[in-house]
C-alpha cells in the first residue's frame, strides 16, 4: 500500500519555503506496538529477571537489591504496558511537497519538519524485530546539526514507497543541501 502523500492544510507558511508549520496527519502502523512492546521485554525484561534472580540466589545482597529490583521493575511495567501504547497516541508523519514532518516521543515529544531541499539521503532501515512484525523506519538525513529524522513503525512497503518518493520530490527541488 503506497504511503500517501498529505495534502497540506492552511496554517502557519513560511514565504520562501512553502513549508507549513503543523502537526503531522499519519500515524504509524499499529503494529509498532508490538515492536515496542518486544523492546522493552528484551531489555527491561531480562534486567528485571537479572535483578530478581541475583536477590534471590545471593544472600548478602537480598537487601540491597529489594529496592532497585523493585524501581526497575515499575519502570519495567510501565515501559511494556504505557509507553507503546503513549507512543502510538503521539508519533505521526507527513510527506508533503515541501517538507517531512515527523512528531515523536514519549515523556519528551519531539516535532520535527525538515524541508525537501535540505534532503540529503533517505533510509528505510529494518531491525530484527522490525523484520518480524514486517515494520520499517524510514531515515530522512537533513544538512542539519541535529541529525536525521527518523519514523519508526511503518510498513515495510509504506516506508520503501515513501523513500523512493522522497527521493524524486527531493532530486526535483532545488536546494543547497549544505
Amino acid at each position: 500500500m503506497p504511503a500517501p502523500l498529505a495534502e497540506t492544510t492552511e496554517t502557519t507558511q513560511t514565504p520562501a519555503s512553502g513549508v507549513h508549520i503543523r502537526v503531522p496527519k499519519l500515524r504509524v502502523e499499529r503494529r509498532a506496538i508490538v515492536w515496542w512492546m518486544l523492546r522493552a521485554l528484551v531489555f527491561w525484561g531480562l534486567l528485571v529477571g537479572g535483578l530478581a534472580t541475583a536477590a534471590v540466589m545471593w544472600e548478602p545482597a537480598r537487601v540491597w537489591l529489594v529496592v532497585p529490583t523493585v524501581f526497575v521493575a515499575v519502570v519495567f511495567l510501565a515501559k511494556l504496558f504505557v509507553e507503546p501504547w503513549w507512543r502510538y497516541a503521539v508519533h505521526r508523519w507527513e510527506i508533503g511537497e515541501h517538507a517531512t514532518y515527523a512528531s515523536n516521543g514519549w515523556l519528551v515529544r519531539e516535532w520535527r519538519v525538515a524541508p525537501t531541499s535540505r534532503i540529503q539521503t533517505v533510509d528505510a532501515v529494518r531491525g530484527p524485530i522490525e523484520q518480524m512484525l514486517g515494520l520499517s523506519t524510514l531515515r530522512v538525513t537533513t544538512a542539519s546539526s541535529y541529525g536525521a529524522i527518523s519514523i519508526v513503525g511503518l510498513d515495510r512497503a509504506v516506508a520503501q514507497d515513501a523513500a523512493a518518493r522522497l527521493a524524486v520530490i527531493a532530486e526535483i527541488s532545488e536546494g543547497d543541501a549544505t
